[in-house]
């Protein structure tokens, strides 16, 4: 027992430990589909196709919504190292190939937002010394804005 139990131990703790990571990135994956899908559903004068850039107020709404599931700054983090919504990266880019249907009036043909996320891992066991510094959640998730 005293031989087997250092390895079983180990083995426990890091099963959590991968457990505990594979769900923050999945956390991390569906809160960047989340604010691809509310960045797709904004008026289309928020987004600047040639710039790539998104107004200043519906981008930080993408990225509050992102990082907290709320669009205002009342809501606690998904994950909980993802303080900042500077992790959060919101650009906009348009398809000129795509200028049919809805998108036919726009000169730049179909703005495409993409939300990502990226940033350091809260690693499960930190408090006891074990650090994953190296580890970071990487997301990132595109939408056709609808303007609706």
């Amino acid at each position: 027992m005293a031989l087997v139990l250092p390895m079983l131990i180990i083995l426990m703790f890091g099963g959590m430990e991968g457990g505990y990571y594979l769900w923050s990135e999945h956390k991390v994956l569906k809160a960047v589909r989340d604010g691809a899908r509310y960045a797709s559903r904004q008026a289309f004068d928020k987004f600047d196709c040639a710039g790539g850039t998104v107004s200043d107020p519906a981008k930080t709404n993408i990225q509050n919504l992102t990082r907290t599931g709320r669009t205002d700054t009342s809501g606690s983090p998904k994950v909980p190292n993802w303080t900042a919504n500077s992790t959060v990266v919101v650009t906009v880019a348009c398809d000129p190939a795509k200028n049919t249907g809805l998108y036919s009036e726009m000169p730049n043909g179909a703005p495409i937002v993409r939300v990502s996320a990226n940033f350091a891992y809260p690693s499960l066991f930190f408090n006891l010394g074990f650090a994953a510094s190296s580890l970071s959640l990487r997301a990132s998730s595109q939408a056709a804005v609808m303007g609706l």
